[in-house]
């Protein structure tokens, strides 16, 4: 059975199962946030659009708290790293089962993101070569053509969305010519990403389970293709790569499947929240904006507060694979922690005066919001450099841009960004 076959095959009493969790789950959750506990709360709208007051009340309780869903949770930038880089702690149970009873139900992973050592080191490896720093600024002049080009396109109608007419496409594009894809509609990619950024916070509903198992498929299908195209002709893009590490029996075909649609999807989905996270940020606060708009070289320090003051991953889970000593508790092995990734980026024990965005934030420390440890995003690099292009870009070509309508946030927890911003150019715009 090929991998498409596999993800798309239903499981009826799975997903009534399922159906029953869910309800009991998000029963429980709106009755604690009704009640007011901070981390339910953090999960549910409309606290999650705007957690940051929620994670200070936390952080108030001290570096790990227990919720009254009966959750652990990370609040301080210490023990968050502290937590991501010690290896007694991993992202499935001990005995390499999921997590989430739920993935299991159904048996859908995010590849590297579910799995622990030694799994996890060998396909990562494997993957790496293609996204470092020196092997993607050969795509420097690629990814700023492509962002002029979409500024050119939205700027013709003087109103335009910034997040499906620019921070959306860019990546999408990217990422598509890095992996060797051809350019593919960026709205039903954008429609794959959401979905399946989505059940990061877990599956919702049975209609998201089968939305997932529905962009599985199409992925799925997708690079099955793609593979056995460079299985015959070979090029120089990533898939490529992978392909020859197949024939030389270093991961199977379904591991190369799901590693591809993990390349794929996160090659695109963090950034598109990093670009649009910015670029609200600096429109509701002008002055930066104007700093940005005088100076375009600030536009590397828009991407690293982005990520410190707004970042596009919130929180990531860890299991403790043995008994541990954590913050004063004794944690029993397979006991679940939430590191709250967004809790230390305004952490003022490390981020002085946390709560102001400032892009010349002199005292700029280390956050967290590409994780830490083994499970550090791999694709850190390229959503660095894409960002960077997209904020000078902007500032740049549109120094008159403002916002021209609501910002609307995704309905979820996990993955913090925005499903539209409507934005429209002023009357100048700068040539190329």
């Amino acid at each position: 059975m090929s991998a498409q076959q596999a993800r798309h095959e239903h499981h009826p009493w799975a997903e009534l199962g399922l159906r029953v969790r869910l309800l009991a789950q998000g029963a429980l959750t709106w009755f604690s946030a009704w009640r007011g506990d901070a981390l339910a709360r953090t999960l549910r709208a409309p606290w999650r659009d705007n957690p940051y007051p929620l994670y200070a009340q936390l952080r108030a309780q001290g570096p790990l708290v227990r919720s009254k869903l009966g959750a652990l949770a990370c609040t301080t930038h210490e023990l968050c790293d502290s937590v991501l880089r010690d290896r007694r702690f991993g992202v499935r149970t001990s005995d390499g089962s999921y997590g989430d009873p739920s993935a299991a139900a159904v048996d859908l992973q995010l590849s590297l993101l579910e799995m622990d050592p030694p799994d996890h080191s060998r396909l990562r490896k494997l993957a790496a070569p293609g996204f470092r720093p020196r092997r993607l600024e050969r795509y420097r002049q690629r990814i700023e053509d492509v962002a002029h080009d979409l500024l050119d396109r939205a700027v013709e109608r003087g109103e335009f969305d910034l997040v499906r007419d620019f921070a959306s496409p860019l990546p999408i594009r990217v990422i598509c010519e890095l992996l060797g894809l051809p350019q593919l509609d960026a709205e039903r990619l954008a429609h794959h990403g959401t979905v399946l950024g989505g059940a990061l916070d877990g599956i919702r509903s049975v209609r998201h389970l089968r939305q997932m198992r529905e962009s599985f498929a199409e992925l799925d299908a997708l690079f099955e293709r793609l593979i056995e195209e460079r299985r015959a002709q070979p090029g120089e893009d990533v898939v490529s790569d992978l392909v020859a590490a197949l024939e030389e029996g270093e991961l199977t075909s379904t591991e190369l499947v799901h590693l591809c649609d993990l390349l794929l999807v996160a090659g695109f989905e963090t950034t598109v929240n990093l670009i649009g996270n910015g670029t609200l940020a600096l429109l509701r606060h002008p002055q930066q904006w104007d700093l940005l708009r005088d100076d375009p070289t600030l536009a590397a320090a828009v991407v690293e507060e982005t990520l410190r003051w707004d970042p596009p991953v919130q929180m990531t889970m860890r299991i403790a694979h043995e008994p541990v000593e954590l913050a004063g508790r004794r944690l029993r092995t397979d006991t679940p922690v939430l590191v709250l990734l967004a809790a230390a980026g305004r952490d003022p024990a490390v981020h002085p005066d946390p709560e102001r965005f400032d892009i010349t934030r002199p005292d700029r420390g280390e956050h967290l919001a590409f994780s830490s440890g083994i499970h550090y995003c791999l694709g850190a690099p390229l959503a660095r450099l894409e960002a960077e292009i997209a904020f000078r870009a902007l500032a740049t070509r549109l120094p008159d841009l403002r916002r021209a309508g609501a910002a609307v946030r995704r309905p979820t927890s996990v993955i913090h960004g925005l499903t539209s911003l409507p934005v429209t150019t002023g009357r100048t715009l700068t040539p190329t």
